[in-house]
C-alpha cells in the first residue's frame, strides 16, 4: 500500500517542480528585462501562464520569488567553485581558481550577475542581514572562516605576502571584485563603448592585478601580462549590446615557457655570450710606433 501510495506521488511532485521552474524562468526573464522593482506578480503570472492561485501557493509575494532565484544561483555558483578551489595547489592558486570562476561566470552568463546588482539594491533597502545568510548557509557557499584560513594557508606555504592581514583581506578583496563584476555586467555595452574593452577583459586584467597584490616575490611570476583585446569602436545609437567576448583562461596561469631553453655551451661560447651583455670600453687611439733609432728616455729599464 506504501509503496502504490509513494509511486503515485512521485508524478504529482514532478508537476509542482514543473509548476515551480516555469514560474521562476518567467521571472528572471522579467527582472532582466524590467528590473525588479518593476515587476509585478501580475505580470509574472501572466508570463509563466498559471493562474493566480497557483503562482500565490508556491511564493507569497515577489520577494520569494526573488529569494528563490538568489538561492539556485548560490547553489549552482557552490558547487563548482568547491570543484574548481579544492583541486588548486596552494592558497594563491585557490585563490586564483575563485576569481577565474567569476570571469567565466561573467562571460557566459551576465544575466546572472545584472540580477545580482539589482538584487543588491534589494537588500540593501529591504532585506535583514539575517535572511541573506539563512540562502547562503541553505545554499551551501563557505562561510567567512574559510577565507580567513586560506590567507593563513597562503602565509604559511609563501605563496601570499607575508603582512596581509587574515581576519580581513580576502572579505575586502571579495566584496571588491563582487561589486565590479555586477557593475560591470549592469552597464554591459555603455562601458564597453567608455573603456572600448570587453567587460569581461576589464574584469580579467582588474582580477590580475588584485592576485599580484596579494601574491608573494616569489608567486607573483605566475600571472604574467596578456596584451588587450582591440579597442571596441562606438556603435551607432539603437544598435544592440554585443556578447560579451570570453578571454582564454591562461591569462591567470604562467607561460609554458618564459626562460630561454638551457642549453650546454663551451666556455667560448660563454665568454662570447657574457661579453655582448657587458658594457662597452671607450675607445681610445693605439700610440704610435717608436722609430727603432730613437734613444731610449730616462728611467726608462735596460
Amino acid at each position: 500500500m506504501a509503496k502504490a501510495k509513494s509511486s503515485s506521488a512521485r508524478p504529482y511532485l514532478a508537476h509542482r517542480q514543473r509548476q515551480r521552474e516555469r514560474i521562476l524562468d518567467a521571472a528572471r526573464e522579467l527582472f532582466d528585462a524590467q528590473g525588479i522593482d518593476r515587476v509585478t506578480m501580475a505580470e509574472i503570472t501572466a508570463a509563466s501562464g498559471v493562474q493566480p492561485s497557483t503562482l500565490y501557493q508556491y511564493f507569497p509575494s515577489k520577494d520569494e520569488i526573488v529569494a528563490a532565484l538568489v538561492s539556485e544561483i548560490f547553489a549552482s555558483d557552490s558547487l563548482l567553485i568547491e570543484q574548481r578551489v579544492d583541486s588548486a595547489p596552494d592558497a594563491l592558486a585557490r585563490i586564483a581558481a575563485l576569481f577565474d570562476f567569476l570571469a567565466e561566470d561573467l562571460a557566459r552568463s551576465p544575466r546572472n550577475a545584472r540580477f545580482m546588482a539589482q538584487f543588491d539594491a534589494l537588500y540593501a533597502r529591504d532585506w535583514p542581514v539575517e535572511r541573506l545568510l539563512a540562502i547562503e548557509a541553505s545554499s551551501g557557499l563557505r562561510d567567512f572562516h574559510f577565507l580567513t584560513r586560506l590567507i593563513r594557508e597562503g602565509i604559511a606555504d609563501g605563496s601570499l605576502r607575508a603582512d596581509l592581514q587574515p581576519a580581513f583581506t580576502l572579505h575586502a578583496v571579495l566584496n571588491a571584485v563582487i561589486g565590479l563584476e555586477r557593475r560591470l555586467a549592469a552597464f554591459g555595452g555603455k562601458l564597453e563603448t567608455e573603456f572600448g574593452q570587453p567587460i569581461d577583459r576589464l574584469f580579467r586584467e582588474a582580477l590580475r592585478i588584485l592576485l599580484l597584490g596579494m601574491a608573494s616575490p616569489r608567486a607573483a611570476r605566475r600571472f604574467h601580462f596578456v596584451p588587450p583585446a582591440p579597442s571596441i569602436q562606438p556603435r551607432p545609437a539603437g544598435s544592440s549590446t554585443p556578447k560579451p567576448r570570453s578571454v582564454p583562461r591562461s591569462e591567470f596561469r604562467p607561460p609554458k615557457s618564459s626562460l630561454p631553453s638551457a642549453k650546454p655551451t663551451s666556455s667560448r661560447n660563454a665568454k662570447v655570450h657574457a661579453g655582448a651583455n657587458s658594457p662597452r670600453k671607450p675607445h681610445l687611439p693605439r700610440p704610435s710606433a717608436r722609430p727603432q733609432s730613437a734613444s731610449r728616455t730616462a728611467g726608462e729599464t735596460r
